[in-house]
């Protein structure tokens, strides 16, 4: 069969791909599925063709494909080993840890599915399910933290992922990304940044609020009124956020797709385009190692806000410090090492897509995403974060826009953001903030954050 055409393999036989299908998957791409080929092996299905029974060459095909299609594809062996450890009551810090080193293929395997089933949904519909599923494996923690009441688990996640995105991720490739380009000025389209950092700062302004409401009502109004009004005003600055982020997607995916295209045709003629254009597992098969791959990432997340708290205690490490800074950088390594790489090729679109991408999806959708569900689940979860978190916060947004304002890049702005992670990093690996058994009794008195 010709390597220039595009085929792919379903139901034991062999299909073209349409043109139209083509260049709709070309324009659905997204930074967040361009940089996770960097950590995809090639498959050689030859073996598997010789196959005689066509369900179950098609099977296999499939197999090699999702589980040994990836360079992670050895931490897979993580995940029946949480599972046997789950049930044969192993210790708890051993569950913890298996199910976080588990997570780690299976989101950059949930990121390969999204983008061969934007193969065959269309350019508009494949980009808002790259868009959708790029931050799934925190939004499931999160909803699994909530039905446990633990809502400091998941403010303290979520905004680890924020911050990891925006100083650790974007710190580390700028920095790669300057030493390994010391001979050329590297360069990036600030359109894009422009254009998260401006949602990043609504997300700030949204998060604060609250707080800052909380400081200036202390002492005119009683305890319940307070955390009442407060909740509420959470709950409409959540909807705010979720409308800005529908206007992003139809910004991102139709009117100002332009924007985002520039990126696929600079990498283009580094990456081997007959293989980058063709899936390799058909719709419905894809469709359905998606539906599977969702089900254990949510075991897997069950598992871990389970035992996060019992590993805590096991290694002396607060919960906040696990929260922020432990699960992002494993739970997002696969992501993190795509920009990485594309920072060492000189392509920071890629990377600023990834980092800042990321962090906005977080910021504007997933947190907000998180209040909404446990206001339908009957838990008062608000956006009121300590003085300590949501200073890290806008300190950080500054930072990163003061850092991307003049289009260009060195390596010394990846240290300076690297330099600002390890701080933020050493306030919270100093601070103790246990998690109170009623995650819903908020302490107005002193304006404690502790809950």
């Amino acid at each position: 069969m010709a390597s220039t055409e595009p085929w792919l393999l379903e139901n034991g036989t062999v299909k073209r791909l349409t043109k139209e299908a083509r260049h709709g998957h070309g324009h659905s791409r997204t930074a967040h599925g361009m940089s996770s080929t960097s950590l995809r092996r090639k498959s050689d299905i030859s073996l598997v063709s010789k196959v005689p029974c066509s369900t179950l060459r098609n099977f296999l095909a499939n197999l090699q494909e999702v589980i040994l299609g990836t360079k992670l594809a050895i931490l897979f062996i993580a995940i029946p080993f949480a599972i046997a450890a789950q049930y044969l009551g192993f210790a708890r810090p051993w569950v913890f840890s298996l199910s976080l080193i588990g997570l780690m293929p299976l989101a950059e395997r949930v990121s390969f599915l999204t983008e061969q089933l934007a193969f065959y949904t269309g350019p508009t519909v494949g980009g808002l399910l790259n868009a959708t599923c790029g931050n799934a494996t925190e939004l499931i923690i999160a909803i699994f933290a909530l039905m446990e009441n633990k809502i400091d688990v998941v403010k303290y996640s979520l905004l680890g992922s924020i911050l990891s995105n925006l100083l650790l991720v974007l710190g580390t490739s700028l920095l790669c990304g300057g030493i390994a380009n010391l001979s050329s000025e590297q360069k990036f389209d600030r359109k894009q940044a422009d254009v998260n950092t401006a949602l990043l700062l609504l997300g700030l302004l949204c998060h604060t609020l609250p707080l800052m409401y909380r400081y200036a009502a202390n002492g005119s109004t009683t305890a319940d009124a307070l955390s009442t009004a407060t909740l509420n005003l959470s709950r409409a600055s959540c909807i705010v956020m979720l409308v800005a982020y529908f206007a992003y997607l139809i910004f991102q995916l139709y009117t100002h797709r332009q924007f985002f295209e520039a990126e696929e045709e600079e990498t283009e003629d580094d990456m081997d385009v007959s293989e980058e254009e063709k899936p390799v597992i058909g719709f419905w098969s894809g469709l359905i190692w998606l539906i599977g791959m969702t089900a254990v990432i949510s075991l897997l997340s069950e598992y871990l806000v389970d035992t996060i708290e019992e590993a805590s205690t096991s290694w002396g490490i607060s919960v906040s410090f696990i929260s922020i800074i432990v699960l992002p950088i494993v739970g997002n390594a696969a992501e993190h090492a795509g920009a990485i790489i594309f920072a060492f090729k000189n392509k920071l679109d890629i990377t600023l897509g990834v980092a800042l991408g990321s962090a906005t999806q977080i910021s504007i959708f997933v947190v907000p995403m998180s209040v909404i569900v446990s206001w339908i689940i009957g838990i008062k979860m608000d956006l009121d974060f300590n003085l300590l978190e949501t200073g890290c916060l806008a300190l950080t947004i500054i930072a990163t826009a003061f850092t991307l304002q003049d289009g260009t890049s060195h390596y010394l702005k990846g240290v300076v953001l690297l330099l600002c992670y390890f701080v933020i990093g050493a306030s919270f690996f100093v601070s103790v903030s246990p998690i109170a058994p009623d995650s819903n009794a908020s302490s107005i008195e002193g304006l404690s954050f502790e809950k």
